[in-house]
């Protein structure tokens, strides 16, 4: 059984965390967010101390640490822009780390905590749970066995509708969020280059508050892209479902289907992580600069090869609306 502590526990990911934690058979021992609405603990580790300030929440990691227990793993759950400042913490008190997506936002970050993990001689893993999910790793495998020199057509589309709360937390703030592209598009892009290879060319058409969509060319594949938060952007044929997520991913024009199983690949990711065959710093560094690419890029709007969404009428960002 390894102890684990987490930080970020309010949020909305770190049930996740917690039940993974629980299902692996291992035990949370502390977490902390300055949040307090972590009710959910009570599902999984009733008894786990919890804090609302770091220096406490650090004292008693310390004490553990000096103590007959020990940290042996720190789920890292908090908003993006501290992820590379909790997982220096984690490695510094001794504790391999396992971080959500996305690891960092730039890829300098990836190279600093590259010297850190050395000097700590800890281990500091991702989340890419797209990598575990078997449809996913049915399209590899057919990729691998093709020919060798073909180019696919790709098509990806992702929207999970946010309200108006979005753009007020740290999510709609860009320097902590890292965007669209990065905070709700990172494990996509890395599941595309994972399978695919290397980018070689990126172009950005769309990239607004609450849309982006682009195309990238990669070793093995042309994909046209587009992700949003924005509910009116659904098909037509979703919108009269009265859902509000949709997940497409197309192959030659071929409908991929991996919108079940998604609940469970976290639980599958620590079963990895705990036996040492967790993605590391290095294999997240892709993905981490293609978005950091995205980000930066000038939009060239809708020229050349886009994906059909990308024409959806745009809107305006719903506080600037309140304004007019």
């Amino acid at each position: 059984m390894k102890n684990f502590a987490l930080i970020g526990a309010a949020g909305y990911i770190a049930p996740r965390h917690m039940k993974a934690i629980k299902e692996t058979g291992n035990q949370l021992l502390a977490a902390y967010d300055k949040f307090d609405s972590v009710g959910v603990m009570d599902s999984y580790f009733p008894n786990a101390d919890f804090f609302t300030e770091f220096e406490r929440f650090d004292r008693h990691i310390e004490k553990i640490k000096r103590g007959k227990k020990k940290i042996d793993y720190v789920s890292i759950c908090s908003p993006n822009y501290l992820h590379d400042a909790h997982i220096r913490f984690g490695l510094r008190v001794g504790a391999d780390v396992i971080c959500e997506k996305p690891l960092v936002l730039n890829p300098w970050n990836i190279d600093a905590l590259q010297e850190i993990e050395k000097e700590s001689n800890n281990k500091v893993y991702n989340i890419l749970q797209l990598r575990l999910h078997p449809s996913i790793i049915a399209l590899k495998e057919k990729v691998n066995n093709g020919p060798q020199n073909k180019i696919y057509d790709i098509d990806l589309a992702y929207i999970t509708s946010r309200g108006h709360w979005y753009y007020t937390s740290w999510k709609g703030d860009v320097s902590k969020s890292g965007g669209i592209a990065t905070n709700i598009g990172v494990h996509f892009f890395d599941m595309l280059a994972w399978i695919f290879g290397k980018v070689k060319q990126t172009a950005v058409h769309i990239h607004t508050h609450d849309r982006a969509a682009g195309y990238l060319e990669l070793e093995h594949a042309r994909v046209r892209w587009f992700l949003s938060i924005n509910s009116d952007t659904l098909p037509d044929s979703v919108k009269a479902k009265g859902a509000r997520t949709y997940r497409s991913l197309t192959m030659e024009g071929e409908e991929v289907e991996f919108s079940d199983g998604f609940t469970e690949l976290h639980t599958h990711s620590y079963e990895h992580i705990l036996n040492r065959a967790g993605f590391g710093l290095e294999e997240a560094r892709n993905s981490i600069q293609l978005v950091h690419d995205i980000r930066h890029a000038e939009t060239i709007g809708l020229k050349g090869d886009y994906h059909p969404l990308a024409s959806k009428t745009l809107g305006p960002h719903p506080f600037m609306s309140k304004l007019l």
